[in-house]
């Protein structure tokens, strides 16, 4: 089950889910069990203390979270399963939830962007969303070269390089899914710059798939 994609609907049109939630989202029942579920699932987890148990509960509280669009603690729970993976040596989980957060709180971006702020807490609010897509997104590609599976690597660089765009950060992305052009052995040419026209940007090739490990 993937995380959620970005928030369509503004976020005046959708009704609150409380103090928690960054955003706003219509909160079905489906929904709701979902979140139930994963909060008994991390209970039992905690009860039990197993690293893996624990990393796996994190990361579907937070695909839970997300998909009502409670950004921040769902941002949350995975860094928690990150630190959990940082105990299990899992160098490849720690990447893929590297994209999670990433991509998360980009989509945290997106919202705020939407709600349409123009408060100097709106604004620092949107700069922060921003900067931790930003430095996520880094960490994910530092985290890809240590990765024992070159199709992994060139999965995480391109959901990496896809943040970054987002983030307007496209020097960056461009580096970034060169990297991943050249493992997939289309480095005939020379490092393409965001001014070549011919250059395609990165269009959200693998946007919020979940940690596959983790599924």
């Amino acid at each position: 089950m993937p995380l959620p994609d970005r928030p369509n609907e503004p976020a005046a049109k959708q009704p609150s889910l409380g103090a928690c939630a960054d955003g706003m989202a219509w909160a079905n029942g489906q929904s709701r069990a979902a979140l139930q579920l994963a909060v008994q699932q991390l209970s039992e987890a905690q009860a039990g203390g197993a690293p893996a148990a624990l990393c796996h509960a994190h990361t579907e509280l937070a695909r839970a979270l997300a998909a009502l669009h409670a950004y921040s603690p769902a941002e949350s729970h995975l860094a928690s399963a990150a630190r959990w993976a940082v105990v299990m040596g899992a160098i490849d989980v720690r990447a893929e939830l590297a994209c999670a957060m990433a991509e998360v709180a980009s989509n945290a971006t997106d919202l705020a962007q939407a709600s349409d702020d123009e408060s100097e807490a709106g604004r620092q609010h949107l700069r922060a969303t921003r900067g931790r897509a930003r430095d996520h997104a880094l960490e994910a590609a530092r985290l890809a070269s240590l990765t024992t599976d070159p199709h992994w690597e060139v999965r995480v660089l391109l959901r990496a390089s896809d943040v970054l765009d987002r983030c307007g950060d496209h020097g960056d992305a461009v580096q970034v899914q060169h990297r991943a052009l050249v493992l997939m052995g289309l480095n005939n040419t020379d490092l393409p710059t965001d001014a070549d026209p011919a250059f395609d940007r990165p269009s959200h090739p693998l946007q919020l798939q979940a940690p596959a490990a983790l599924m």
